[in-house]
């Protein structure tokens, strides 16, 4: 069926959402300005050689807490179990610059930590003993391992439980031990999951923005905030980033290189029969200590220093600018939702109707946003729009009009339009999910009924599918309610969300007064996780 109308519309819509990206790329191969000649010759290599190690040390943390996590939930019976393996992804829910700013107030020489171990043993100053600074690049690794090593857990944990139980099974009659049987026959199986994991666990502590400034961590992200809020030079900031995206394409190459290699290997029928492993005495108590520690150091504990202060300073916290910061961030990602919502059906409708092959590639392209880090994403949003409101001004000046001022960039069309372009792929995944699994014949029946395609898309389509639009439309919300390099970047003067309120108190170390609209983004960000449960303990 042809339908012009549709196909041009969405071809037009996935090429604007891709704009940004072309208009980074475009503006990263001008001749460099002195500024970025300066920077390469100064403290850019130390910034890539921050930024390697970040991203490794990270990797390894949530290498070594999540794949014994993912193991100890898949193949082992503990005590409380039902309740672990939920608890276990809690943390994905934590700001990572709130972690690392209720650590810093604990464990600084003036925090309660350091003081009590002074008292207790006599000592007067920092001569007298050895303590780790945690603002150094280590602790900022720490810190984002804390509330990252869940992808890998997640990851880890299905690929351990869709192996075949005659595997494991074979492994025990030939004499092997948990720790043989995990190395030689469960570890090597789940390997191109664990990569995916960690790929997706590189690609957000290269878009981490909050942690490394709060610990004065230099690494490509911070250099591209500062290159641009600082130098106020968008070719110097367009060609960091660009550095940026190479890396993430690399990531992204393993990632899908790892997702290949995964259908060579022969998943079982699931767990038919009992297979897990009992454990008991030490063994037990140390499993127990070690996920329930995961826990609380990446979640629990912060979230109830940050109810004690949310409590101690209401008063303070409870004012006309947290209302207006939360209606702003209400509004702003209800629209983007909304938005985000109407391009996914028209895509998702458009590659129905026509049932074409390459009208699959507008949905591709509108989703190519999702894996660019906050600041990236700015960047490649401020270079077109800031090149048109200059244009626009120029063609006012031309008419004899006066200056309209930023139109654009200095609105919420900006920060609306780049955080479209990085969540736009969440509704259009649930979307295009949702649509797969409506029979084609009632579009058939439909057509004959003399239905055009609107009337089919509002009268048969969306009723049945509108648990994947709300699905879809809820993550894009509850993404822009959490998102805060793009934010911080984007946002028009004087203008402020959730995510930088709580980073500006983070900034000036006065989360206590922050902790209320802190704890507001922790429960949001806590509603996809309650999902993905769920849909976890539906499949296994």
């Amino acid at each position: 069926m042809k339908r012009p109308g549709w196909t041009v519309g969405s071809w037009a819509l996935a090429l604007l959402l891709t704009l940004p990206v072309m208009a980074l790329l475009y503006e990263a191969l001008l001749p460099a300005e002195d500024l970025f000649r300066h920077l390469w010759g100064t403290v850019l290599p130390a910034y890539i050689n921050n930024t390697f190690w970040l991203v490794l040390l990270v990797m390894v943390f949530s290498l070594l807490c999540g794949v014994p996590a993912a193991w100890l939930m898949a193949m082992c019976e503990l005590p409380g179990k039902r309740w672990l393996q939920w608890a276990l992804i809690l943390p994905l829910a934590m700001p990572s610059y709130i972690v690392a700013f209720v650590y810093t107030d604990l464990l600084d020489f003036s925090g309660p930590v350091q003081g009590t171990l002074r008292q207790w043993f006599g000592w007067q100053s920092a001569a007298d003993y050895y303590f780790p600074a945690i603002r150094t690049l280590g602790g900022a690794a720490l810190m984002l391992g804390l509330v990252l090593y869940p992808y890998v857990y997640l990851l880890a944990r299905t690929a351990f439980l869709e192996q075949s139980t005659s595997l494991i099974q074979s492994s025990r009659l030939l004499g092997c031990t948990p720790w043989q049987s995990f190395k030689r026959v469960s570890l090597p199986l789940a390997r191109p999951s664990i990569a995916v994991g960690l790929s997706l666990v590189a690609m957000e502590t290269l878009a981490d923005f909050g942690t490394v400034n709060f610990f004065a961590v230099n690494t490509l992200t911070t250099a591209v905030y500062d290159t641009w809020l600082g130098y106020g030079s968008l070719n110097a900031a367009a060609k960091i980033a660009a550095m940026m995206l190479l890396v993430l394409m690399l990531l992204l190459s393993v990632e899908r290189i790892s997702r290949k290699r995964q259908q060579v290997f022969q998943k079982g029928m699931g767990h038919e029969q009992e297979t897990g492993y009992r454990l008991s005495g030490v063994s037990k108590w140390g499993a127990l200590a070690f996920c329930w520690g995961l826990v609380a150091v990446g979640f629990l504990l912060p979230f109830v220093i940050l109810c004690y202060h949310a409590l101690h300073y209401f008063e303070q916290a409870w004012n006309a600018r947290f209302f207006e910061y939360s209606i702003n961030s209400l509004i702003l990602s209800t629209l983007v939702a909304g938005l985000a919502l109407f391009i996914a059906l028209l895509l998702g409708m458009t590659h129905r109707l026509t049932g074409k092959t390459y009208t699959v590639l507008p949905m591709r392209l509108a989703s190519m946003g999702y894996a660019l880090p906050g600041t990236v994403l700015a960047i490649g949003v401020l270079v077109p729009l800031t090149s048109l409101d200059f244009a626009i001004n120029d063609l006012a000046l031309w008419l004899g009009m006066s200056e309209p001022g930023l139109l654009l960039t200095g609105t919420m069309t900006a920060i609306a339009f780049g955080y479209l372009v990085r969540f736009g792929a969440m509704a259009v995944g649930a979307v295009e999910s949702s649509l797969g699994k409506v029979s084609p014949s009632l579009d058939m029946v439909t057509q004959t009924m003399g239905y055009g395609p609107g009337a089919m898309m509002m009268k048969v389509h969306m009723p049945l599918i509108r648990k994947g639009m709300l699905a879809g439309a809820l993550l894009v919300f509850i993404e822009c309610m959490k998102e805060l390099p793009a934010a911080l970047l984007l946002r028009p003067f004087n203008f402020q969300t959730l995510a930088t309120y709580v980073y500006q108190f983070v900034s000036d170390e006065q989360l206590e007064v922050g902790a209320l609209p802190a704890i507001v983004i922790v429960l949001v960000g806590l509603i996809p996780l309650i999902f993905l449960n769920r849909s976890l303990e539906q499949h296994h």
